[in-house]
């Protein structure tokens, strides 16, 4: 007999088909009516984003579809948003935009984020040196989860474009991924993921390729000092140029892909019994996440680089830890 959860889990998924990015402009989840706080952010003082509105909208589904996977796992509505504008928030920076928090602290999620930026400004703080200092536009939906029973996996996803302008020309990249880690692996959730991630690719075979994608997964989320990976990987891709619009749709997969293999995870294992010396050790194991997350990713770096809201950025680190 099914559980409450396990009953809530087989709703989401029945109510949250996957979409195509052509019927996006349809769902109730990419907010048609225009009344999400993104909007008055993607206007800052009458200085318009750069971005179409059917890409922020496809940003509002992305964090919105994950949100409701969250609910879901928790069996009510459990976020906390809060708004923030770039210039308040680092005046140094003269960015214009902002971004929205999405933070949960509640039972099975014991701290998971899902946050959207979107800003633009005079000077691209470029982690490579390319395209440094040109005018540039980013904006993205972060999300990670850490769930509160050691059996539950931590789930990873970032979506991303950015565009840098010079002398005319406009260069438009994404990039971002996928990735589970678990404490305690599993492996038909481990196929379950990856199963959804190479699906993804398949969708868009002409700009994704899951054997590519997967090993950019495998060799990024490797700690070098500790020798080994953050988990059971997923998809990792940067810099992939687009020069139209519906190649977006590689975003908007991972996100909805993502969102309906966690929550069926998440059915699998928040429920399941645990003692005292598996928290301890979970507590300890976390410390591997925070060492990745400080020392080496990416998105980190980029988001104080660009001044963006440290807050947001900090989400990503477990809430209780040891080392």
């Amino acid at each position: 007999m099914k559980n409450d959860l396990n009953m809530r889990t087989q709703d989401f998924l029945n109510q949250n088909s996957i979409i195509s990015i052509q019927s996006l402009p349809k769902s109730a989840l990419a907010d048609p009516s225009f009344q999400d706080p993104i909007w008055e952010l993607a206007k800052d003082n009458g200085c318009e984003t750069p971005f179409s509105n059917e890409f922020l909208q496809l940003l509002i589904y992305v964090r919105n579809i994950n949100k409701l996977a969250f609910h879901t796992a928790e069996g009510a509505e459990a976020c906390t948003a809060k708004s923030w504008r770039a210039k308040e928030h680092n005046p140094d920076r003269n960015l214009n935009g902002g971004g929205v928090m999405t933070v949960i602290r509640a039972n099975h999620l014991e701290k998971s984020a899902v946050n959207y930026s979107c800003v633009w400004g005079p000077k691209y703080p470029a982690i490579e040196g390319e395209y440094a200092n040109k005018p540039f536009a980013a904006a993205g939906v972060s999300l990670i989860s850490h769930p509160r029973n050691p059996y539950a996996p931590i789930m990873h996803l970032n979506v991303r474009c950015i565009k840098v302008f010079d002398q005319g020309k406009v260069t438009t990249w994404i990039g971002g991924g996928a990735d589970l880690t678990p404490m305690v692996p599993y492996a038909e959730d481990t196929e379950l993921f990856h199963s959804a991630m190479k699906e993804v690719c398949e969708r868009t075979p002409h700009i994704a390729n899951y054997d590519k994608y997967k090993k950019w997964a495998d060799d990024y989320f490797f700690i070098p000092h500790r020798k080994e990976s953050r988990g059971v990987g997923g998809i990792f891709f940067d810099f992939v140029k687009i020069e139209q619009e519906s190649d977006m749709s590689l975003l908007l997969d991972v996100g909805q892909y993502a969102a309906r293999a966690y929550a069926e995870i998440l059915s699998r294992r928040i429920d399941t019994p645990f003692d005292n010396a598996l928290h301890e050790k979970h507590l300890y194991w976390r410390g591997r996440y925070a060492e990745f997350n400080l020392v080496y990713d990416r998105g980190t770096k980029f988001g104080l680089m660009s001044g963006g809201n440290h807050e947001a950025i900090f989400c990503s680190l477990p809430p209780q830890v040891r080392w």
